[in-house]
């Protein structure tokens, strides 16, 4: 993307719904990198959801009206930037397929899917991030969800600029690539189910040995958080944007075990 010399990009963040309703900290976060990284950040008050739950439980009608909205409030950016796997991930990936063949719409539905992007591959991908000034003492584990991962590519993005945080260490968990069982509603119809991924996945944080577990999307976190709780495990919780952005004094997501 070419802009005229001397003006910064104009990036509209989609906060998406869980930051907004449970953790906003996400949100600060991700403007203070975005910002920092000479970029001139909005937050379009026009925004809703996604879309997520109503396409995966099969409601395109709706689904359709929700990405209407969102494509008119944010075509008007250079980028638009999520800190979210999963949200960024239907923003980019399945939005175009929703208005596929529709003359008013396809066009523009593709448009808006090409500035989409998750915030820690902005970072790195677009904007050449290769490091921030942040410190946090101690060890952290990441956990690689799974829309990140398989429709983004998103992996060594994240490690790559935590490995540029004074003070941390990163000590890698096994199977951190394996779903953690959230899945959006996913965990509410088959919660038996869902119950004995998290397990598996917590039995996989403890065992690294870190004091902190981070990932990129807030709904792997709050329900890897509450299984941690439960059990009574020390572990605490943080979206990777927050650690990055220096912010992690911020009491841990379900609070501390």
């Amino acid at each position: 993307m070419h802009l005229p010399n001397n003006q910064k990009p104009r990036v509209g963040l989609f906060v998406t719904c869980l930051v907004d309703l449970f953790r906003p900290t996400v949100g600060f976060a991700a403007v203070k990198l975005i910002e920092d990284a000479g970029c001139a950040v909005e937050v379009p008050a026009a925004q809703t959801c996604c879309g997520q739950p109503a396409y995966n439980s099969g409601d395109r009608a709706d689904t359709r009206a929700i990405a209407e909205n969102t494509i008119a409030a944010f075509e008007e950016y250079d980028y638009v930037v999520a800190p979210s796997g999963s949200c960024a991930g239907m923003l980019k990936k399945h939005y175009p397929a929703l208005f596929k063949g529709d003359a008013a719409w396809e066009s523009r539905a593709a448009a808006f899917s090409e500035k989409v992007h998750e915030l820690v591959s902005f970072l790195v991908d677009v904007l050449h991030v290769s490091s921030v000034e942040a410190r946090m003492q101690g060890s952290v584990t990441y956990h690689d969800s799974c829309s990140g991962l398989r429709e983004l590519g998103i992996r060594e993005q994240p490690r790559k600029l935590l490995g540029s945080v004074e003070g941390l260490a990163l000590k890698e968990m096994q199977e951190a690539d394996v779903c953690c069982g959230f899945g959006g509603t996913f965990c509410v119809k088959y919660s038996d189910i869902s119950n004995a991924i998290v397990s598996k996945k917590t039995e996989n944080i403890r065992e690294a040995g870190a004091g902190t577990l981070l990932a990129g999307d807030l709904g792997c976190l709050m329900n890897m958080a509450g299984k941690l709780k439960r059990e009574g495990s020390a572990v605490e919780v943080r979206h990777v944007a927050e650690v990055l952005a220096g912010m992690s004094d911020a009491p841990p997501i379900g609070g501390r075990g």
